[in-house]
């Protein structure tokens, strides 16, 4: 009796390797939709030109449509310090949503922010210079999703 427990034990400790072993290289190889292999579809940061960027809203994420479309949701952009921007978006999704630009206390930066709004294809705007603090944009009823880093330089 005694060395059966031993021989399953040590084909339970084998299908646990294996298992383990095959886990780590799926891990490794990424879920082929990404460029570097970490299986997040990060496509890096995004540098804005001065001017309009253009998002849609969704609880799920903000997505970038212009001036370029980003491959991710809540993508980072990159900002000039100094510089005017407009930040519209689309509600696509009629959810309670807003814009706040944040800084790395979550609090909104000199007031940039807009109302929250739920009508499914209502559009928002929010005029802003790009100023070192801030470091985020953010749907404030969604903070858990509708979140995206902002660097400026």
């Amino acid at each position: 009796m005694v060395r059966n427990e031993s021989v399953s034990r040590r084909t339970a400790l084998k299908i646990a390797g294996a298992a383990a072993s095959t886990a780590l290289v799926a891990g490794c190889t990424g879920n082929g939709d990404d460029d570097d292999g970490n299986g997040d579809d990060d496509d890096g940061p995004v540098e804005i030109d001065p001017g309009e960027m253009v998002f849609e809203g969704r609880t799920a994420g903000w997505e970038l449509v212009e001036p370029v479309a980003a491959d991710e949701s809540n993508p980072t952009i990159v900002l000039q310090e100094g510089e005017t921007y407009t930040f519209t978006w689309t509600n696509e999704d009629g959810g309670r949503h807003n814009i706040e630009l944040w800084d790395d206390n979550d609090e909104v930066v000199e007031d940039y922010q807009t109302e929250v709004i739920d009508e499914q294809g209502a559009e928002q705007s929010l005029e802003f210079e790009a100023v070192s603090e801030i470091t985020q944009y953010v749907c404030e009823p969604h903070t858990g999703t509708m979140i995206g880093e902002v660097v400026v330089e």
